[in-house]
């Protein structure tokens, strides 16, 4: 199930937006956002408020590309997405969010930023898992090669010690496991043959 564009809490910073455009179209347009930003930013607001408003002013910069407060408040939100996707290591659909914004501010430093980490983190390469030592926890791995996307990590079930095994894209278009026993690393591979380092501590 798709998360709401507008779960994040940065959408609160945008207490005010006002029209480039003197077109009563236009400013009937924006006078229906901001009636969807109220309900949106009020605090019984549900997360389809959000999602609704996040939908009305992607629809009106689509219709009103020239309104540039529009525009701004629309990419503050695309950023604020795909950090928070990337955060839980969805980062195919972080770097989503990253291009759309480029496409419209291809000089946005924080699309840019995000977006290189983003393919970095898509997929890990033998170096990275080379810097992997015995005994790190999840946390330490999660930091050198991102966590695992949705449905790329398997826990032993009624097993002492616990097993838990994370599983990544290699930049070599393989495999790469990292096994944790007990929430600490015991071993790595790079694919399902061949143990890429010994780890040692």
């Amino acid at each position: 199930m798709r998360r709401p564009l507008f779960a994040c809490a940065a959408m609160f910073v945008f207490a005010t937006c006002g029209s480039d455009s003197d077109s009563s179209d236009s400013q009937r347009d924006w006078l229906h956002v901001l009636n969807r930003k109220k309900a949106a930013i009020a605090q019984s607001a549900t997360n389809r408020d959000k999602q609704v408003y996040a939908d009305t002013l992607g629809a009106f910069v689509q219709k009103h590309p020239t309104h540039s407060r529009a525009r701004e408040v629309y990419q503050r939100i695309q950023l604020d997405f795909a950090r928070e996707l990337a955060s839980i290591g969805r980062h195919q659909d972080a770097i989503r969010f990253y291009r759309a914004v480029l496409a419209s501010d291809a000089t946005n430093a924080e699309a840019s930023r995000g977006l290189a980490e983003s393919v970095d983190r898509l997929a890990v390469s033998k170096r990275k898992l080379l810097t992997l030592e015995k005994g790190m926890s999840q946390r330490d791995v999660a930091q050198i090669l991102g966590k695992p996307i949705p449905g790329w990590k398997m826990k032993s079930e009624n097993r002492d010690p616990a097993i838990e095994a994370w599983y990544y894209r290699t930049t070599e278009g393989g495999v790469a496991g990292v096994y944790f026993r007990d929430g600490e690393l015991f071993g790595a591979e790079e694919n399902s043959h061949e143990k890429i380092a010994p780890l040692t501590r």
